[in-house]
């Protein structure tokens, strides 16, 4: 976990061992989140009704992680799972797809050697699975928005980091984020790259993917 080419917060490059879970394939999008609105009578978020952010398959996108929680607490009492967003470890698990210390899902090539890279996200995501998914089958892991994860943020925890399951630090300001959004000229953040935002504010690039844990006779 972490880089030692990148930002003084990836560093030092440690091992992190977590438990078995499950990642959606795909962030979660309009056409999901409007089912949550439906049932519990929240507020849509601010992009909700712009045609760069409301194709059913895009994205949500301006939830603060406040709403992504909830978003995760409705979840669980409709299924009886216990979801919800995922740790920084999980997630960068998840995004290198079993490939150790590359800069991204596919490999350490540059994001413009992409499919069509010069073309997309000209203003706003993309519908969700428009491109290939990595080798776990992740699509947009890190790219279209950034991702809510569940840990407080603090650049400086990678050098007293717990070895298993890593949650971030008790305390802080700011939460965690990961991947790349269609806002940045590179568009594409590396599978290492940290990030992170006060968890009320409501960014056109910031989406969320839900996790959960793996009960027993699932694997």
């Amino acid at each position: 976990m972490g880089s030692e080419s990148g930002q003084d917060c990836e560093r030092p490059v440690h091992r992190v061992w977590v438990n078995a879970f499950m990642l959606a394939a795909t962030q979660v999008t309009n056409i999901d989140y409007a089912v949550f609105l439906r049932a519990t009578s929240a507020s849509p978020p601010p992009f909700w009704k712009d045609s760069n952010f409301n194709d059913p398959q895009h994205p949500v996108t301006g939830v603060s992680w406040f709403e992504a929680s909830r978003y995760c607490e409705w979840l669980n009492s409709e299924t009886g799972r216990a979801y919800r967003l995922p740790t920084e470890a999980e997630w960068e698990r998840a995004a290198r797809g079993g490939a150790e210390q590359k800069n991204f899902p596919w490999g350490d090539e540059p994001p413009q050697s992409m499919p069509d890279y010069a073309a997309r996200w000209q203003t706003g995501p993309e519908p969700v699975a428009s491109y290939a998914p990595n080798s776990f089958g992740l699509y947009d892991i890190c790219e279209n928005v950034h991702e809510w994860c569940s840990d407080w943020y603090d650049p400086n925890y990678y050098a007293v980091s717990p070895e298993h399951n890593p949650t971030g630090p008790e305390h802080g300001q700011r939460r965690a984020s990961r991947g790349g959004s269609w806002r940045h000229h590179v568009k594409v953040a590396r599978c290492s790259a940290r990030s992170s935002i006060p968890p009320e504010f409501q960014y056109a690039d910031y989406g969320f993917r839900v996790a959960c844990g793996i009960l027993m006779g699932e694997q």
